[in-house]
């Protein structure tokens, strides 16, 4: 059975007017629920992820500074949020949901954080409203722990996964995957193992075009152990951040396609939310619910 972590508990006070949509975490759960996508039994409350796993990602002076609150504004105008006792404890419950979500899928073949993907922290600074890094924490976690052999990060949000690209830049046993709008945030790209650009205003037709050429080919060649999958969903046309032009139809049949390969090749995924920045929010909460149909259509 499909589990789903989530740490919409953790409310983080944000300035009034602030662009980024922390209700949609909530929103996203409540509709899963109403729709009887996922019920009450399958939820479980994130739990903080230590330190020692986060020391395996990101820096000691960072991590220190986090929880001291003691960035400085620089290092906070970069993350985008204010710092507050509330954002780290968010924080740490994001990455802990997805650490959590991963132990499951290794088991049960499939699960989820309704929050995380949080992709453009890197080691030593956070970006992009993202403080740690939990696709990264969790696929360190794993390998440390000899749970898996090769983790592949499918990241689909449309910015680049900068954060996690660094970080695992000189890890072969890591797979980086990012396909992103190429004049989108963030304007310096990191290198992944591979990256694929997309032109402003691309389509259904030629988004699904380009997956189909890649994905498959990464799934054959690099034999993932599991794959942790970032299902931004502001690719959506209607979202302010996204610049492309994909439909609601068109980004299920991108779920598909992942889920359909992880099925095919018996490698245990997890799911993270990652952006979604529609005005009004109901549409990135469709498109985020729409992931999670589909995985439990392929899943159960």
């Amino acid at each position: 059975m499909l589990r789903a972590w989530y740490s919409d508990s953790y409310a983080v006070p944000l300035p009034e007017g602030h662009r980024f949509p922390m209700g949609k975490y909530r929103l996203v759960r409540e509709r899963l629920l109403a729709l009887g996508v996922l019920s009450a039994e399958q939820l479980e409350e994130a739990e903080p992820v230590g330190r020692q796993a986060l020391h395996r990602v990101h820096t000691e002076a960072y991590v220190r500074a986090c929880f001291d609150g003691t960035l400085d504004e620089a290092a906070l105008r970069r993350v985008g949020f204010p710092w507050s006792k509330a954002l780290l404890e968010r924080s740490l419950a994001s990455a802990g949901g997805t650490l959590s979500a991963a132990r499951w899928a290794l088991t049960h073949g499939a699960a989820g954080n309704l929050a995380g993907g949080t992709h453009h922290a890197h080691a030593d600074f956070g970006s992009g409203y993202c403080v740690f890094n939990d696709l990264a924490v969790t696929a360190s976690a794993l390998l440390e722990e000899r749970q898996v052999e090769r983790v592949l990060v499918v990241d689909l949000d449309v910015h680049q996964g900068d954060g996690t690209a660094a970080i695992f830049q000189r890890e072969p046993r890591v797979f980086t995957f990012s396909m992103h709008g190429a004049k989108n945030f963030p304007f310096r790209k990191q290198v992944s193992s591979r990256d694929v650009e997309l032109p402003d205003g691309c389509d259904d037709a030629h988004y699904l075009a380009l997956l189909d050429e890649h994905l498959p080919e990464v799934f054959e060649a690099f034999a993932p152990s599991l794959v942790l999958y970032q299902a931004g969903v502001d690719a959506l046309k209607e979202d302010t951040l996204g610049r492309l032009h994909l439909t609601h139809e068109g980004l299920r049949a991108r779920d598909r396609r992942v889920f359909d390969l992880c099925w095919s090749r018996a490698a245990p995924v997890v799911v993270t939310l990652g952006g979604g920045y529609a005005r009004p929010i109901e549409a990135s909460v469709e498109a985020s619910v729409g992931t999670w149909v589909e995985l439990r259509r392929r899943f159960g």
